[in-house]
């Protein structure tokens, strides 16, 4: 078992899944939705995180946790507080399930309630950030992805697990000692 608040300073974050369910299935109950579009957002919360029980059996990999319904700025910050530690976020390294179709439909008003929510608990320790990037960022996930904190020198053997297993492999951010505010700071 790995603890969503053991990381370390230094350690690089991975994301298993790639966001967008929750715009998704908001879009489909506006009647708004592609079919193939539904079908990735379905495939998605249908794949098991199997990957997390071998993740977790190497070394360096300190922290694991599920990004579901607080997005996955909630989740990042609740992995990094509990850690006494702060994170960037690459914004442009996050996978996105379809890709520049999501800003069609968050232009269509297919935001999830729960992403307004998730940025008006927490967004006082994130920087600022707005309109899709804050609402993908902190859209809700059903069945998301898992969000791991690595230690550089095992980087590499995660990212062969996570490409074996199918996963977007990018390094979509890092912990690092606690700043000044804000926790998170997003990086376009």
């Amino acid at each position: 078992l790995k603890a969503n608040a053991a990381g370390q300073a230094g350690d690089r974050l991975y994301l298993t899944k790639p966001l967008g369910v929750g715009m998704l299935t908001t879009a489909e109950k506006k009647g708004l939705v592609r079919l193939e579009d539904l079908a990735l957002a379905v495939d998605s919360m249908q794949r098991l995180n199997q990957i997390g029980a071998q993740l977790s059996a190497l070394p360096g990999v300190h922290a694991i946790t599920d990004v579901t319904g607080f997005g996955l700025l909630g989740h990042l910050l609740e992995l990094a507080e509990g850690a006494g530690l702060s994170a960037t976020l690459d914004l442009t390294s996050v996978p996105l399930l379809i890709g520049d179709r999501l800003r069609a439909y968050h232009a269509q008003g297919a935001v999830p309630g729960g992403a307004r929510r998730n940025w008006a608990s927490y967004g006082d320790r994130v920087s600022p950030i707005e309109g899709f990037d804050r609402d993908i960022l902190c859209d809700p996930q059903t069945s998301g992805g898992l969000l791991i904190a690595v230690a550089e020198s095992s980087s590499e053997a995660v990212e062969s697990s996570m490409r074996a297993a199918g996963c977007p492999v990018h390094s979509i951010g890092a912990l690092q000692p606690l700043g000044a505010h804000p926790i998170i700071e997003v990086r376009a």
